[in-house]
């Protein structure tokens, strides 16, 4: 059981240290050696949980993808319209660390460095973490006309537009003119929601 830990303690600080280095530089810019160094520990301690960078990498987008997804189901189950429900998730999102916000960004970022399985396995552990939660909250109060009152509407679509939105809102020139949770998280809603009751008016 000891030895156990201390390997899951010892992952933990990889993954910690990889994902200092990868938000804050780009895939390519990060060598193992750098990991190994964050971590204080040696090259042959990372080679000996993980074969490469790459698997590093994808580990380390897992694990948050997984975090991320268990945080915004438990906003998304709330009771209520899509506006309360949305806000629920959005400040979920918006709440988190600014480093944890901008690990999701990665996914879309640097998709193309995997291929095949691995590239598959992001994919849907990026959809269920967050446009699939989305839709399924679109979805709902589209069927039950709950402030979603219009058959123009696809919860597939909107669920990517809104996750846009709320990527668009991480940057540093949003959080400027946003810093604070609520008045970005107003803004997101109200470009979505004003965006939605146009298809009403058409």
């Amino acid at each position: 059981m000891a030895t156990q830990l201390r390997s899951i303690q010892t992952v933990q600080r990889i993954i910690d240290a990889a994902t200092n280095l990868f938000v804050q530089n780009s895939y390519a810019d990060v060598s193992i050696n750098q990991i190994a160094e964050a971590a204080d520990l040696t090259k042959g301690a990372i080679y000996h949980h993980f074969s490469s960078k790459e698997d590093i990498y994808l580990e380390m987008l897992m694990s948050d993808m997984k975090s991320k997804n268990e945080l915004f189901t438990n906003a998304a189950a709330a009771e209520g319209d899509a506006n309360k429900r949305l806000r629920l998730l959005t400040t979920a999102y918006f709440d988190l660390p600014e480093q944890k916000r901008q690990l999701i960004t990665l996914v879309r970022r640097d998709l193309h460095l995997f291929s095949g399985e691995k590239r598959e396995k992001l994919v849907k552990a990026y959809q269920q973490a967050l446009p699939e939660i989305v839709e399924h909250i679109l979805s709902d109060c589209i069927a039950t006309r709950n402030n979603l009152d219009t058959d123009a509407l696809d919860a597939r679509l909107l669920s990517w537009d809104f996750v846009a939105l709320v990527e668009v809102s991480l940057s540093p020139h949003a959080g400027r003119i946003f810093p604070a949770t609520a008045a970005r998280v107003n803004h997101v809603l109200k470009l979505f929601f004003t965006g939605i009751s146009s298809f009403r008016t058409n």
